[in-house]
């Protein structure tokens, strides 16, 4: 009977404090489709939740991934698979999300421009 221990399996937990967690939930809630969904739950006056489970790793092409669940009246919407990193955004069905949009921003010369 071989033993593996869990480290040997879990994903890699980046050195970056509590900043890798955050990152992972908020490129679910910058997904267009989970802006979209999220927006529609607001109108009607439902709570939406994101779930990050750490103890639910995914792992799929020799990369690790952590499971985030987005929900809304106890019940899961849709879920996420997102590395460690953030580089990488899959759907339940495991293939790559569209990217979620980047707001833009002045730069500081045009706001100091403005001024």
């Amino acid at each position: 009977m071989l033993v593996f221990p869990l480290a040997a399996i879990a994903c890699d937990y980046p050195d970056e404090g509590n900043l890798p967690l955050r990152r992972a939930v908020t490129k679910v809630k910058l997904l267009p489709e989970t802006e979209a969904w999220a927006a529609a739950a607001h109108k009607s006056g439902t709570v939406v939740q994101y779930a990050l489970s750490l103890d639910r790793e995914w792992h799929k092409g020799g990369r690790c991934y952590w499971t985030v669940e987005a929900r809304a009246e106890g019940n899961t919407w849709r879920r996420f698979y997102v590395s460690p990193d953030g580089k990488r955004v899959l759907s339940e069905s495991g293939r790559p999300e569209a990217a979620a949009r980047h707001k833009a921003t002045a730069s500081g010369e045009a706001r100091a421009g403005a001024r």
